[in-house]
């Protein structure tokens, strides 16, 4: 079993499952379908299966490597940079889906976000899935079975996955990175059960200092100024996080790309090979731009989890509150404001974020959202 299995906590039945598909080639699926809510892990468990599948008879660390940088030959993903994933994106995985495996026994496709095909896209793919190459396995991610059109869902094999606990992501951080219990269960708590999201803050006090900084310029907005300001630091500091998490992941993502070209530390890369390392470079630029915009919406799922705790308090809920340190900002914020005022702040971000969908830039965006959030205009 590689090791991208261990990143993954709350889903043994389907680590079982997918592990004694692998195991049995004979009856192998070539089409799947993964599903489950954001951040319950399907990206990961779609890597993991690939690598298990990729793995077969060769070095399992080597692989693990090349999986998780996306280098390994005989694998091919698919991580949109766009709204929605293209025709041509999709005509080109099927052109790549006929060609023979180079190292490993299968050729592996994954499409993370497969609920961004429209009607047409799907199409283009379906005739794929009904009759894949004999040595392709195609493995199609999306939050629900709902989210793919009805021919491709009675094509490939359905695995669902659930929400991990908080209590097993924390124990997770403790045995597998060595954090802090007390920081582990806030993390996990914070990130509201997301697997990669609770790393991430378990393992960079900055990350967690700009989610507090983001929730307290938030909770403390008054004024149409206040408004604007938020905006503005938010804004920055979501650029800020984007930055830090991309370059860390496109150096290490580069140094195991160039030593797999066969390229040592300093070495010049050679004519021949500077257009394969100028596509990767091109491909994180994308990742970067779209690294800002899923940060901006991490912003508004936090928010939405800020005006949760506060609809909480103001009932009388007793259930744990996700940002528990803020209870008393929360109760404060209630003394200047009705419940209904946080209703309608909730909704107000849900129009933030079909603005931003839309293309309306982050800044205005949020600076919409905040003056609603400020009690003086009302929708």
């Amino acid at each position: 079993m590689t090791k991208l299995w261990d990143d993954l906590v709350g889903h043994d039945a389907v680590i079982a499952q997918m592990r004694a598909a692998v195991a049995d080639q004979e009856t192998l699926a070539q089409s799947w379908l993964i599903t489950g809510p954001a951040g319950s892990g399907r990206s990961l468990v779609a890597r993991a299966f690939a690598a298990d599948l990729l793995g077969l008879g060769a070095d399992e660390d080597a692989v693990d490597r090349q999986v998780r940088s996306a280098s390994h030959p005989d694998l091919t993903v698919l991580v949109t940079e766009r709204v929605l994933i293209t025709i041509d994106e999709v005509r080109e995985l099927v052109e790549a889906s006929y060609r023979s495996p180079v190292n490993a026994p299968w050729r592996v496709i994954i499409i993370e976000d497969a609920d961004r095909m429209v009607e047409r896209t799907s199409n283009v793919l379906l005739k794929a899935l009904e009759e894949p190459p004999p040595r392709t396995i195609w493995v199609l991610c999306a939050p629900s079975e709902a989210d793919v059109i009805p021919t491709i869902r009675s094509r490939v094999r359905a695995v669902r996955l659930g929400v991990p606990s908080i209590d097993a992501i924390a124990g997770m951080l403790v045995a597998r990175d060595g954090v802090d219990p007390v920081v582990a269960e806030q993390s996990a708590r914070h990130a509201q059960s997301h697997i990669g999201m609770a790393r991430r803050l378990a393992t960079s006090e900055d990350a967690r200092a700009r989610r507090d900084r983001s929730l307290r310029l938030i909770i403390g907005i008054n004024a149409v100024s206040d408004a604007v300001f938020a905006a503005a630091d938010i804004v920055a500091l979501a650029t800020e996080d984007a930055k830090a998490y991309t370059e860390a992941r496109d150096e290490t993502e580069r140094a195991e790309f160039l030593h797999q070209l066969g390229i040592a530390p300093g070495e010049a890369v050679p004519p021949a090979l500077r257009g394969q390392v100028r596509t990767l470079e091109e491909n994180q630029k994308r990742r970067a731009t779209r690294s800002l915009r899923d940060g901006i919406d991490r912003v508004l799922t936090d928010a939405e989890s800020l005006y949760r705790d506060i609809l909480v308090l103001a009932l009388g809920g007793g259930v744990p509150l996700t940002n528990e340190e803020l209870r008393a900002d929360m109760e404060q914020w209630l003394a200047r404001h009705s419940p209904d005022h946080a209703i309608r702040v909730l909704d107000a971000i849900d129009v933030a974020r079909h603005r931003i969908d839309r293309n309306v830039t982050p800044t205005m965006s949020l600076e919409a959202l905040f003056v609603v959030a400020s009690g003086l205009v009302s929708t």
